[in-house]
Order: C-alpha cells, then sequence, then structure tokens
C-alpha cells in the first residue's frame, strides 16, 4: 500500500510545518511586536495585578532615569532535534567525534539566527540543556559538545557578535531519551525602535536571500545546507536498512518498519558532486548569518522591513508573519545536491519539498530594491550566495474568519516558481 507523504510523517510521529503546535498557541499573547519573528516583552513586565514585579519602586524609578523603558527582552528554545541521533549513528559507525561539534553549533545557532531576524546581534545570553543515555553517551561525548559550543563561540567573537556562556543542564534520562538530545536557551535585550518588526513587510518589497549551501569564509568545509529541520525524514529516507539492524536506539520502534531508514546510501559512501560522505552531508553544521546580519543591520538596520529564517515550514515560513499580501519567489537560487538527493530517494513532490526543507537558502531580508545589492555584496565578503529571489505583491483581502486577536484574518499567499514547478502556499 503507498502511504503518502504526510502520513509518512505522521507515522513517523513529526509534521512538515507543525501545524497543531501553531493551533496550541494561536490564542497566546504575541508580545510587543506580534509580528516579529520571536516573542519580545517589556524589560519590567507587570504582574496581573498591575503591580512590577521583583524590584522595589526606587530601582524602578532609577531604571526609569536611565531608560529601561526603552528596552524589550526576549528569551528563546530551540535545538538539534532528530539531527543528533545521525550524529549518534555517524560516531558510532566511523568515530569521528567532530561531529558533537556541528550538534553544538546547531542547537546554538538554531536560537541565535532566529534572533537575528528581530535585529539582535550581540550580547546573547546562552545557556544549554543536555538530556542523554548515559548507557550510550559517555562522558566524552558531552566534553566534546561543551567544547564544540566553547569554539562556536570564539569563532562568532571575531565578527564582533558576542555569545555570553552561562552554564547548563545535563540530565541522565534513559528512560525518556534513546541516544541524545541537545538543545539551548538564549536571552537578550534589544531597544524598541532597532527590533526588526516584519508588520513592516509591504508590497514592492524585494526578498534577498542568503544561500544555505556552500562554504562561507568561516566554515571549515562545504556545506550541504541542511540546517536543523526535516532531519527525521532526511535520515529514513537517504539512508540505508542496515543502520536500523545495527544502531536500533537511533528510532522509534513504534514506527512502521518499511518507514524506517528506507533509502539506499550507506553513511560512509561518497556524495560525489561534494566529496563528502552521505552522512557527513546531512549532517553539515547549520550555518549562522550572524557575520552577515551584523553588518548588514549596522549599515541598513532602519531601511530592512523584515526577516525570516526560513526554519519549520521552510519556504513558506512568511506565512506566519503577513496579513493581506503575495509573497512570490520567483528567482530562487538552483536545488543543491543534497536536497536533490533526499528528493531523489524519497520520491518527495516537489510542492511539498518546499514545506519541509530551505532548499538552498535559509535567511531572508525583506528591503526595498534600492539596498538589495548593498546586502548582496556584503555576503559576497563572506563567500556566501546572496541573490534578489523575489518580491512582494498587495492581495486582497479575505474576510474567513477570526484572527488570534479576534479581529479580521487577511489572505496570505506564497508562490514558489522554480525549476520544477509552480506552487501555491496559503
Amino acid at each position: 500500500m503507498k502511504v503518502s507523504k504526510a502520513d509518512r510523517y505522521m507515522l513517523r510521529g513529526v509534521s512538515s510545518a507543525k501545524e497543531d503546535v501553531h493551533n496550541a498557541i494561536k490564542h497566546i499573547d504575541k508580545g510587543l511586536f506580534p509580528k516579529a519573528f520571536c516573542k519580545l516583552v517589556p524589560e519590567e513586565p507587570a504582574s496581573k495585578s498591575g503591580i512590577s514585579v521583583g524590584r522595589s519602586v526606587a530601582a524602578k524609578a532609577a531604571d526609569k532615569v536611565k531608560g529601561a523603558e526603552e528596552f524589550c527582552v526576549l528569551m528563546h528554545a530551540d535545538g538539534a532535534g532528530t539531527k543528533s541521533s545521525l550524529a549518534y549513528a555517524y560516531w558510532r559507525e566511523t568515530g569521528d567525534m567532530s561531529v558533537w561539534d556541528g550538534i553544538a553549533q546547531d542547537a546554538i545557532v538554531m536560537n541565535t539566527d532566529d534572533l537575528l531576524c528581530v535585529g539582535i546581534t550581540d550580547n546573547i545570553y546562552l545557556s544549554s540543556t543536555i538530556g542523554r543515555n548515559k548507557n550510550l553517551i559517555p562522558a566524552e561525548v558531552i566534553s566534546r559538545l561543551i567544547s564544540g559550543a566553547e569554539k562556536f563561540g570564539k569563532r562568532m567573537e571575531k565578527f564582533g557578535v558576542h555569545l555570553i556562556s552561562t552554564g547548563g543542564e545535563t540530565a541522565d534520562v534513559g528512560d525518556l531519551v534513546r541516544t541524545i538530545i541537545v538543545d539551548s536557551t538564549v536571552y537578550a535585550k534589544i531597544r524598541r525602535e532597532d527590533v526588526i518588526d516584519n508588520a513592516r513587510i509591504k508590497a514592492g518589497d524585494v526578498i534577498v536571500a542568503l544561500a544555505s549551501d556552500g562554504k562561507a569564509s568561516y566554515e571549515k568545509e562545504y556545506n550541504g545546507g541542511m540546517g536543523s529541520n526535516g532531519l527525521t525524514s532526511a535520515r529514513h529516507d537517504v539512508f540505508a536498512k542496515y543502520l536500523a539492524k545495527k544502531y536500533p536506539e537511533t528510532f522509534d520502534p513504534q514506527v512502521p518498519k518499511s518507514l524506517i531508514y528506507s533509502g539506499s546510501r550507506k553513511l560512509t559512501e561518497i556524495e560525489p558532486e561534494t566529496g563528502l560522505t552521505y552522512g557527513k552531508l546531512v549532517l553539515s553544521p547549520t550555518r549562522t548569518y550572524a557575520p552577515i546580519v551584523k553588518e548588514v543591520l549596522d549599515k541598513y538596520r532602519g531601511k530592512v522591513d523584515g526577516m525570516i529564517h526560513c526554519t519549520g515550514g521552510a519556504q513558506t515560513k512568511i506565512l506566519h508573519f503577513i496579513d493581506n499580501l503575495r509573497v512570490v519567489k520567483d528567482n530562487l537560487f538552483p536545488v543543491p545536491v543534497l536536497f536533490r538527493t533526499i528528493q531523489h530517494e524519497s520520491k518527495t513532490e516537489w510542492r511539498e519539498m518546499y514545506k519541509v526543507f530551505n532548499m538552498g537558502h535559509r535567511m531572508e531580508f525583506y528591503v526595498p530594491e534600492e539596498i538589495a545589492d548593498g546586502i548582496i555584496d556584503i555576503a559576497g565578503k563572506y563567500k556566501v550566495k546572496a541573490q534578489v529571489i523575489g518580491h512582494v505583491e498587495k492581495m486582497s483581502a479575505a474576510c474567513s474568519g477570526k484572527n488570534a486577536a479576534g479581529g479580521k484574518s487577511f489572505g496570505a499567499e506564497v508562490i514558489i516558481k522554480g525549476e520544477h514547478g509552480t506552487y501555491s502556499y496559503k
């Protein structure tokens, strides 16, 4: 019996765009800037009684004189997801400890590059949470994760992006975690006037995208562009059944056998276009765009109307942040070899691929056309491909219900015009 891609996701315990999660949080307050990529809250939130929490009246008055009310704060959490399961298999198969450096970077960048989208590029406080099965994950792996995070922070310091480590938690939770899960939480502060608010995205803006593949000047080797989204599908669709027998701890035994490592590739098999093993290609560390975005915002902050990190939902992510607008992406990068491989192995429809995987770019600037070339030039300094991949159009309002605030909901649409077809998402 043929299983649809949506059913494949469900049977593997994942979803392409986390529709149920978005539905669960749709009535939750969205903070000071409801359309911003991350939730921002006042630096001094009030309690339900209307009394500010935790500090004396005198201290609050002093802060008011200093202008503290001009700031807002953000606390954000994310992680490497099921990518750590593939790293575990690769490490067991090859003894290559460097994959854990990548997982440490994944857990950080999935946070920091979300923060970039609201305009935060420096002084980010970082705490890590690691849950492991101690019977399978020895101390040297934990040590490598911690040192990997520290090394990544040192690399970013060279570009004026300071990550302040505040410690974290490592828990032995073998009853809950089959191998290891690596997450991070970040905290930062920003002036309200400096926030990048996607509510400013407007018809006439162009979209400048930063490529996810290639080798940036601050990377050690070619990056396949995977990021840390879609890994459950990617690893089971690309890699062969032998992994199920060798490493049964890397998957949920409740998943139907036909969907477990149903591809044809071996972890150590060489991918001919890049010279990397397929394992390392999929495990490419999530690229940070922090050095590029910091320089762009130092020059153009007041002219950037919006920014999107194409994570869950991939090329349709923007739909969560616009009303009454149509986003047309009609000049995309060529699809990198990694995503072509996933599609070939899984036979996933191209329409669905753009909802699950970034397909070649993971960061988008929504800006006036006049500054597009400047952003592209800055990215080029870091050896990252950048180009105008589309534009924003006005769309007729479709009053089809209520939005999260109880008002009218407006239409929003993404149109993908790529090398494999034209697709509409609403």
